[in-house]
Parts: C-alpha cells; sequence; structure tokens
C-alpha cells in the first residue's frame, strides 16, 4: 500500500533491458515493470533513456559516421519504424496502466514525432501522471556525440515541472543532466524531485547523482537501463553483424538515488535487472533548503537570470484562410 504520510513518497526505479529495438515487446516488459510497482507501493515509477525501443547502440561499433552506408541507412529505417508515436497513441496502453494503478510514470522513448513529419527521431523524456495523462514529453535538448547521427536536436517545451504529492518532480535526459542553464530551469519551477534517465552505466550515476542533489537540495533518482549482448532478438535485422560488433555488456545500470544532503539512499545497482524501492520524505528537502535555496533566498536575479524558450519548436506554420 501507499505510504499513508503526506509528506512521503514511494519511488521505484526500474531497472530493466529493452526488447533491443522491439517497440511493442518492450512497451509490454514496461507495462508488465509498472503494474510490479504499483504492487509494491510504489507512487512513481522511473524507466530508462531511450528504453523503448532502445538506445542505439549499434553506431558506435558500426562505422556508424560513414555517409551513404547502406548497413546504416538499414538501421535508420528499422530504427524509425519502431519509434513511439506519441500523437497517434504510442503509449496509451502505459497510461491505461498508470490511471487504472494510480501511479506516475518517468519513461524514456525514441519519440517519431509527427509534428516534425514522421521522419525523424528524439530522445523524449515522457512524465505520465497517476491520472493516466501526459503531461510533458521532453525532448533531448543535445543529443551526446554519435547519438547525433539518428536522434535530432530537441527543444524547451518539456523543460516542466510535475507536483506529486508533497515533491515538485522534473527531469532530464542522460549528458542533458550537466548542463546547468538546463537544470536551473527546473529548479525555478520549484522542482525538489530531480529525476535523471540514462541508458546505463554506474561511470555516468555515481557522481552526478550526488552534486545534483546537494547542488539543488533535492532528492535525485538516477534509472537506467541494462544492454547486453543477449538482449538482442535474433531476429533483428543484421543480427549476425551487430552480435559481432557488440561488446558483451553495452550498459551495466548503476540506477541509485541520493537525498538532499547528497547521501546515497540506493547506492548504484549494477549487472541485473531489478526494481529498487525507496520512501523518500519531504521533510529532508524542506530541512536542506535552510542554508541554501539556488532558485529562492540564495538567488540574485537582480544580477543574473534565465530565459527559457519553452515554445515547442516547428518548421512551418500555417494560417489557413477560413
Amino acid at each position: 500500500m501507499p505510504d499513508k504520510n503526506e509528506d512521503r513518497l514511494t519511488v521505484g526505479l526500474a531497472q530493466i533491458a529493452p526488447v533491443w529495438l522491439r517497440r511493442d515487446a518492450t512497451l509490454a516488459k514496461v507495462a508488465e515493470w509498472t503494474s510490479q510497482a504499483a504492487d509494491k507501493g510504489c507512487q512513481l515509477v522511473v524507466f530508462g533513456e531511450a528504453l523503448v525501443p532502445g538506445y542505439p547502440f549499434w553506431v558506435a561499433c558500426t562505422d556508424g559516421a560513414r555517409f551513404e552506408s547502406a548497413l546504416q541507412k538499414s538501421l535508420y529505417s528499422h530504427y524509425l519504424s519502431e519509434g513511439v508515436s506519441i500523437e497517434e497513441g504510442g503509449l496509451d496502453a502505459i497510461c491505461d496502466i498508470a490511471a487504472e494503478r494510480e501511479i506516475a510514470v518517468y519513461i524514456g522513448v525514441i519519440e517519431r514525432a509527427t509534428d516534425r513529419g514522421g521522419h525523424s527521431l528524439y530522445c523524449s523524456m515522457v512524465y505520465i501522471s497517476p491520472q493516466g495523462q501526459i503531461e510533458s514529453v521532453h525532448r533531448k535538448l543535445m543529443p551526446t556525440y554519435e547519438e547525433r547521427l539518428v536522434w535530432a536536436i530537441g527543444d524547451g517545451h518539456g523543460l516542466a515541472t510535475h507536483v506529486l504529492g508533497a515533491f515538485t518532480a522534473g527531469g532530464l535526459n542522460c549528458w542533458e543532466n550537466w548542463l546547468p542553464l538546463a537544470r536551473s530551469a527546473l529548479y525555478a519551477q520549484g522542482e525538489d524531485l530531480h529525476v535523471a534517465i540514462w541508458p546505463g552505466s554506474v561511470r555516468n550515476t555515481e557522481d552526478i547523482t550526488r552534486f545534483i542533489a546537494k547542488e539543488g537540495r533535492s532528492y535525485v533518482v538516477s534509472v537506467s537501463g541494462l544492454m547486453r549482448k543477449s538482449d538482442i532478438p535474433q531476429d533483428l535485422p543484421h543480427y549476425e553483424e551487430l552480435s559481432a560488433a557488440m561488446d558483451d555488456v553495452m550498459a551495466d545500470g548503476g540506477s541509485c538515488l541520493a537525498d538532499p544532503a547528497g547521501n546515497w539512499v540506493l547506492s548504484p545497482e549494477t549487472g541485473e535487472e531489478c526494481l529498487r524501492i525507496a520512501a523518500i520524505d519531504h521533510d529532508l528537502v524542506k530541512q536542506e533548503r535552510h542554508n541554501l535555496d539556488v532558485a529562492g533566498h540564495y538567488a540574485r536575479p537582480d544580477v543574473t537570470r534565465l530565459s527559457v524558450n519553452r515554445k515547442r519548436q516547428v518548421t512551418v506554420e500555417f494560417s489557413d484562410e477560413p
């Protein structure tokens, strides 16, 4: 049962591997783990970056920057076909479970965005409320390194926070968690539960999770995926070539949770699928904001301030005569 203390929130960290590059099978797995989290009393469950249908691990190990490569074109075409079209109801099943079980969900998807023509992909972080409503879709501001070969550049539209019990939750994708201004945009909206999602690897989560917690005096939950050679479906296009090129372990997890003082609530866990659960207490946020509140009493907006453009970027705007 959910914690009855109004200051407390029970959070689930779902560290799982995708059914790699298989959208529907991965969504079915997400639905199953969401239900498991609800069964254990979680009021929020978080999944890793790009989980549906999976992170593009092939780019780094199959000469992904080779121009006009038949292999890269074929893999991109498959990836595009497995992308999630949110406007067309691609996450409806997860929304239904969220509403039925009254659980909020943060999940990373590869979004096939119809508002940009439907043939480009965005690394998007989606927040689904306990009422089953998609309340924000944050497209990663800047794909990292080789990600730019398959993902488009996002915008500020999804830099939003959401009230969840006593908490105000917000989040970022992977390395954009290192962007001070992106974090500041969330702090300014009252964020005190920061959600960072990652494709996997403890090297990404073990330092920055505690750093953001100390900076923002917030709880920080980092959730990673897993990816092993054994997770490559054997019926995937170019299976033999991919299996030969990729390491046994591409992503080892590292999901963790830090409190507003930077202490581990859940230290990084690697190597296996797991649902990690913790109850967090908002009173500790209030205590730690006593001597540092970066968007409040320790800010100097008369000296420095941030301007954020949250307009969804489109390539054309039509004005039709009635």
